[in-house]
C-alpha cells in the first residue's frame, strides 16, 4: 500500500518528535511492505515567520492532497507573552481544524503497568483505567462569534455557540466508539447553567433510542473533573464540547504519568490529523530530552484510522510498551538512566 503523509512539525519540540515518529513509520512500512511518501509544510509560529500566515494556503493544499497529517505542535513564548499580537500561532491550528472539517478529537487514555508508579494517583485507582475522550473540535467558545474587546479596552467577550447538527455528528461518532467498546457513554456538560449544554443533552437524548446497546449517563463538568481523578476506571467513552474537552483531556494525562504519553486523532470531513497532546514545550526544544512516545503513538492511530492498517498500529504499540518496560525512556518518566529523544525513537523503530 502507498501512504501519502503530510508532515507539519510546527514549533518548539515539534521537529524533534516528528523525526522520531517518521523513524517508526518508516520501520513499520518496511516490515509490512508499504511505500510511504512524505510532504512537509509550515504551520504555527514557523509559518508566521516565513509567510505571515500561521496556516498558509500551500500547507492547506498539501494537507488536502495527503492521506493523513502527522502534526507536531505549535506555540512559542514570543507570542504567548504578547497578548497584543494580532496574528498568533494558535490561529493556525484553529484554521486547520476549520478548513479540514476536523470536528472530533479522539484521545485514548490508557495506563502502562510499568509506569503506574509515575502517576500522582494511587496505584489501586489506576489499574485497569482505559477510556476514550471524544472532544468536539470546531464549535463552542473557541470558534463562536462575536468575540472581541470593547472600544475602551475594559471589556472582552467570547461567544459559545453550538448547532444541533454539530452536536449530533460528534455524538454519533461517540456512540459508535461506545458500541465497539464496553457500551457506556458519558456526556459531560454544564446543563444546569449553560443553554448550549442543555442543547447537547436534549440532542443526545433524542439520539439514544437509536443505540439501545449503549448506556448513556450525563455528568456536569465539575463532577467529571473530580471523577476522572477519583475513579478513572469507571469511564469508557466520554464525549463533550470543545473547551471542556480541552481541559479534561489534559487533566487525564496525570493518569498515565506523563503528558508525553498521550496521542490523539482529529477526524472529520477531509484529511485526518494525528498529533501528541503535549504542546510545543519550547523549554526543551533542541535539547534532545522531549518524550517522543505520544507522537509515535499518534502515528499508530494514523495507521489504524487513516489507512485501516490495524496490525501496523498494534505493532507500534507493542514496541512502545517494550521501550517503557525496558526503561528506554526520557527523563520525565525515568527511574534511572534517562535516554534522549533520538535514542528512544531509534529503539522503538528497531523493536518494530
Amino acid at each position: 500500500m502507498k501512504l501519502k503523509i503530510a508532515l507539519l512539525p510546527g514549533d518548539g519540540i515539534g521537529e524533534e518528535i516528528i523525526r522520531q515518529a517518521v523513524k517508526v513509520v518508516d520501520a513499520t512500512c518496511r516490515r509490512h511492505g508499504h511505500e510511504v511518501e512524505y510532504a512537509r509544510g509550515l504551520v504555527g509560529a514557523a509559518a508566521i515567520d516565513a509567510t505571515g500566515n500561521p496556516y498558509p494556503e500551500e500547507t492547506h493544499r498539501l494537507c488536502m492532497a495527503s492521506g493523513a497529517v502527522l502534526f507536531g505542535a505549535i506555540g512559542t513564548p514570543r507570542y504567548d507573552n504578547d497578548p497584543s499580537a494580532a496574528v498568533r500561532p494558535e490561529q493556525g491550528l484553529l484554521a486547520m481544524r476549520r478548513r479540514l472539517g476536523l470536528y472530533a478529537n479522539i484521545r485514548p487514555v490508557t495506563t502502562f503497568p510499568s509506569l503506574l508508579h509515575r502517576s500522582p494517583l494511587r496505584r489501586e485507582l489506576l489499574e485497569g483505567a482505559d477510556f476514550v475522550c471524544i472532544r468536539e473540535l470546531t464549535g463552542g467558545i473557541y470558534f463562536g462569534q462575536p468575540r472581541g474587546r470593547s472600544e475602551d479596552g475594559e471589556t472582552a467577550f467570547d461567544t459559545c455557540l453550538y448547532t444541533r447538527e454539530e452536536i449530533r455528528r460528534v455524538c454519533a461518532l461517540a456512540f459508535g466508539y461506545a458500541r465497539a467498546r464496553r457500551g457506556l457513554l458519558t456526556v459531560v456538560d454544564k446543563a444546569n447553567v449553560l443553554a448550549t449544554s442543555r442543547l447537547w443533552r436534549e440532542t443526545v437524548r433524542g439520539m439514544a433510542p437509536g443505540y439501545p446497546d449503549v448506556t448513556v449517563e450525563y455528568m456536569f463538568v465539575d463532577n467529571a473533573a473530580m471523577q476522572l481523578i477519583q475513579r478513572p476506571v469507571r469511564f469508557d467513552v466520554v464525549v463533550t464540547e470543545n473547551m471542556f474537552g480541552d481541559i479534561l483531556t489534559d487533566e487525564a494525562s496525570v493518569i498515565t504519568g506523563s503528558l508525553g504519553l498521550l496521542p490523539s486523532a482529529s477526524v472529520g470531513l477531509h484529511t485526518s490529523l494525528f498529533e501528541p497532546i503535549h504542546g510545543s514545550y519550547p523549554q526543551a526544544a533542541g535539547r534532545n530530552i522531549a518524550n517522543p512516545v505520544a507522537a509515535i503513538l499518534s502515528a499508530a492511530m494514523m495507521f489504524e484510522l487513516a489507512f485501516g492498517l490495524k496490525e501496523e498500529g498494534a505493532a507500534i504499540r507493542r514496541a512502545v510498551t517494550a521501550s517503557l518496560d525496558d526503561g528506554i525512556v526520557t527523563e520525565e518518566i525515568s527511574d534511572g538512566t534517562a535516554h534522549g529523544t533520538e535514542e528512544v525513537g531509534t529503539y522503538i523503530a528497531a523493536r518494530i
